[in-house]
């Protein structure tokens, strides 16, 4: 076993000393934006996933998650939907931000597109264009599932631990890709109303849905920083599940057609 857990680790490491990492900037609609691009610069290609952080946004914490993803094979924009000028300092200033955009979904959408714009742009990086998904984790979830609803082109959207609400339901139907909500069984923050409301847009629009349940788990499980006890908890098993299912999902999605 420690071996295994060795080899584990030195495969880990290697695949994080070959990635580079860079500030990408772009405007829209005269606000400037600052995402990371985060990519292998060595071997093929590789899909690219635009991936919106929980809802403080662009920290150091956020492309060391990036760093992670794209780790597993992926070129990753950690995207800003904020702005340069919309830093949240703390719990309250990100509460604000994230509910300002959750209250306008149209203004959400539009700077997941313009993302989504700017990591199919990249030339410097060994991207793949015809493979791509989005996926985002709690606040950054529902931005993801928000830009599926939009109707980009995707293969497939990852949400975890996410807001699953939509005030526009019927747009689901605009769903290109596949979509896969990974959820905290005993999250607070999402109630059973909530969930239930999800399958039923889901079904209703007849996308190629899936919604996992880990029992145990509370919000922000994948985060090791969260320690809120019964409300935002990080839990390695559900989290390491969770990754796993969504490499599952995009090796199905972006693998070459027969």
């Amino acid at each position: 076993m420690r071996l295994a857990a060795t080899l584990l680790l030195l495969l880990s490491w290697n695949a994080m000393a070959a990635l580079t990492t860079k500030k990408v900037s772009w405007e829209l609609d005269g606000a400037p934006y600052e995402g990371v691009l985060i990519a292998d610069d060595k071997g093929p290609a590789r899909p690219g996933l635009v991936m919106v952080p929980n809802w403080l946004g662009v920290t150091d914490e956020a492309v060391k998650q990036g760093e992670l993803v794209a780790a597993r094979g992926y070129v990753v924009l950690v995207a800003d939907v904020y702005g340069t000028k919309n830093r949240p300092k703390n719990f309250a200033e990100a509460g604000k931000s994230a509910g300002a955009l959750k209250g306008d979904r149209a203004a959400l959408r539009l700077r997941m597109t313009k993302a989504l714009e700017v990591l199919l742009a990249q030339k410097s990086v060994k991207l793949d264009t015809t493979k791509v998904g989005a996926i985002g984790f709690c606040f950054g979830g529902t931005a993801a599932l928000e830009l599926a609803r939009s109707g980009a082109k995707l293969g497939a959207v990852v949400a975890f631990h996410a807001g699953l609400s939509s005030p526009t339901p019927d747009d689901a139907s605009k769903i290109q890709g596949k979509v896969l909500a990974l959820h905290g069984a005993d999250d607070p923050t999402v109630p059973p109303e909530e969930v239930a409301a999800f399958e039923t847009e889901m079904r209703a629009a007849k996308v190629d849905w899936q919604l996992v349940k880990f029992g145990g788990a509370v919000h922000s499980f994948t985060d090791p920083g969260a320690n809120m006890p019964g409300r935002a908890m990080y839990n390695p098993a559900a989290a390491a599940r969770a990754y796993s299912m969504m490499d599952s999902l995009f090796a199905e999605v972006f693998a070459p057609k027969k």
